[in-house]
C-alpha cells in the first residue's frame, strides 16, 4: 500500500530502504524549499472566518452554541482552539511535500497532557483525537507552532521569546525524527514519555523552581482518581449516587435519553478487549448526565456515565462523546468505509498515535449518531498554559515537538520526513516566521469575531 499523497489509506507500507527514503526526502527540498513554509498571506478568496465558525455550529445542540461562542471570544488562543475549521482551510493551501500520515488534526498546545496508562504509569502525550485523520504531517506541526505563538502572546512573551519557543518545538520534531528513522517498528511502539523524567533529556536547562512546577503537576496528577471525582461530582442517593447538577455544564437527562446512552454501551463493549469487557460487566450504571467539555467540542453530545461495582461499590466514570466530521475532512481523500463511523475513526487514530491508549477506549452508535467511549479521568492533568514563560515555555515546546514526531513516525516514513527536515535549523526558522505571521492572523480573526458579537451577528451566552 502506498504513501503517495492523496492515497487516503490508513495503513502505510514503506517501500525501499531507509536510506533511499532519506535521499528522497532530501531531494524534495528542491520542490518545496524550507523558505516556502515561512510565508503567510491570506488568499484573496479566503472565507470570512466568522462564517466558517458559524457553519461549524451545524448539528450541534442549539442551546449550547451561545456558550461555545462565548468561550471562543475569551481570547485569541481560545478562538484558535475552537476554530479548527478556519485553520483547516488555510492549511489546505499551504506548502506540503505530500507525505501523508495519521495526523492529530488539532495538535494545539492544550491537547497534550498527563494521563495514567493501564500499567498505572503517568505518561505525557497527545490526548485529544477528535480531529484525527490522514493528512500531511506539516498540518499538525503548523497547528502546534501557531498555538505556541498565540499562547506566548497571551503570556506577554515578546517576539524573540515566541520565536525561540517555536524553534524549540521544531528542533525537537526534527531531531527526534532523525533518531526515530533508525528505530525498529517494534521498539518504536514501546517508546513512552514518563512524566517523572521529562526534563532529563531536554536541551533547555530548567532551574529548581521550574522543575518543581512540573513535579507538582505530576504529583497532583497521581492523586486524581475515580474516587476523588466521585466526591466532587456526585452525591449519595440511597445506597447509590447521582450526579450533582451544575447547569449548563452538567445536566440531567430525561429517562428516554438516559436509556439510549445505556443501550449504546452494549454495542461499545464489543469494541474493547475481552478481558476489559469482563471487568466492565462487574459494574452497573447508576447515573448518566450530559457534560459540556472543552471549547471546540461545546455543543456536541457528551455524556458522563457513573458506574459502581456490585461487590465493593467503587466508582468508575465513563465518557461517551459524540464524534463529528473533522474540520480538515473536506480537504483530504475520504477514509475507508469502516472509519467513516466518526467514533471508530477517533479510536483508530488514538490507538495509532498515542504511546499507550486507554484500555477502555471504544465506540458505539446512539440514536443514529456516532460516539466514542473512554475512561473519564484517564487524562489526569496538564501544565497550565499561563505558567509558561522563558525557559519553561521553551522546554515545554520542545516536549511537544518530540511527542508529535514520535506520533507521526508510527504511521509515516520517518526516514523520508527526517531526510526532508535535515540537520540545520533552517526549517525551524521558517516555521517560526510562519507562526508569527499566522499568530497575527489569529489575533485579527479573533477581533473580527468579537466585532461580530458586538454587532449582534453572533450570539453568546
Amino acid at each position: 500500500m502506498s504513501t503517495r499523497p492523496g492515497s487516503g489509506s490508513t495503513h502505510f507500507q514503506i517501500t525501499g530502504t531507509a536510506e533511499e527514503s532519506r535521499a528522497h526526502g532530501r531531494a524534495m527540498r528542491d520542490a518545496v524549499p524550507f523558505e516556502a513554509h515561512a510565508g503567510w498571506t491570506p488568499e484573496a478568496d479566503r472565507p470570512d472566518p466568522v462564517e466558517r465558525v458559524l457553519a461549524g455550529n451545524a448539528g450541534r445542540q442549539a442551546r449550547l452554541i451561545p456558550l461555545r461562542m462565548q468561550r471562543m471570544a475569551e481570547s485569541p488562543f481560545a478562538f484558535l482552539r475552537g476554530s479548527a475549521t478556519v485553520m483547516a482551510w488555510d492549511l489546505a493551501r499551504s506548502p506540503s511535500i505530500g507525505h501523508n500520515v495519521i495526523i492529530d488534526g488539532d495538535a494545539h498546545i492544550n491537547n497534550f497532557g498527563l494521563f495514567r496508562t493501564p500499567r498505572q504509569d503517568v505518561v505525557f502525550d497527545l490526548n485529544d483525537f477528535d480531529e484525527t485523520l490522514v493528512g500531511p504531517w506539516e498540518w499538525d506541526l503548523k497547528r502546534l507552532t501557531a498555538s505556541i505563538n498565540v499562547a506566548a502572546r497571551e503570556n506577554g512573551v515578546d517576539a524573540a521569546g515566541r520565536e525561540r519557543a517555536v524553534r524549540s518545538a521544531c528542533a525537537a520534531y526534527r531531531t527526534t525524527m532523525a533518531g526515530l528513522w533508525q528505530v525498529s517498528p517494534y521498539d518504536l511502539w514501546q517508546l513512552r514519555s514518563y512524566a517523572s523524567a521529562l526534563h532529563m533529556d531536554a536541551p533547555t536547562r530548567l532551574n529548581a523552581e521550574e522543575k518543581a512546577t512540573i513535579e507538582r503537576t505530576v504529583e497532583r496528577a497521581m492523586k486524581r482518581s475515580h474516587a476523588t471525582m466521585l466526591a466532587k461530582m456526585a452525591e449519595p442517593a440511597g445506597k447509590s449516587y447521582r450526579f450533582k447538577v451544575d447547569p449548563p455544564i452538567l445536566t440531567q437527562l430525561d429517562a428516554a435519553e438516559k436509556n439510549h446512552v445505556i443501550d449504546g454501551l452494549g454495542a461499545y463493549l464489543q469494541t474493547i478487549a475481552g478481558e476489559w469487557r469482563m471487568m466492565l460487566e462487574r459494574y452497573d450504571v447508576v447515573d448518566v448526565a450530559h457534560r459540556v467539555v472543552g471549547v471546540g467540542s461545546v455543543g456536541t453530545r457528551a455524556y458522563l456515565v457513573l458506574m459502581q461495582s456490585r461487590a465493593l461499590g467503587d466508582p468508575l466514570f465513563i465518557q461517551v462523546k459524540e464524534g463529528i466530521v473533522p474540520a480538515a475532512a473536506p480537504f483530504v481523500p475520504p477514509l475507508p468505509e469502516p472509519l467513516r463511523h466518526q467514533g471508530r475513526r477517533v479510536v483508530h487514530g488514538q490507538r495509532l498515535m498515542q504511546s499507550s491508549s486507554d484500555a477502555l477506549l471504544g465506540w458505539t452508535t446512539i440514536s443514529g449518531r456516532d460516539f466514542y467511549v473512554r475512561q473519564m479521568k484517564q487524562i489526569r492533568g496538564s501544565i497550565p498554559v499561563d505558567w509558561l514563560h522563558g525557559a519553561t515555555f521553551d522546554f515545554y515546546a520542545w516536549c511537544l515537538g518530540l511527542l508529535l514526531a514520535r506520533a507521526h513516525a508510527r504511521t509515516g516514513d520517518a526516514a523520508l520526513i527526517a531526510g526532508y527536515c535535515g540537520n540545520s535549523d533552517k526549517l525551524d526558522a521558517a516555521y517560526a516566521s510562519w507562526a508569527e505571521r499566522y499568530g497575527s492572523q489569529t489575533v485579527a480573526d479573533h477581533a473580527a469575531f468579537c466585532a461580530a458579537i458586538s454587532a449582534g451577528r453572533v450570539k453568546t451566552a
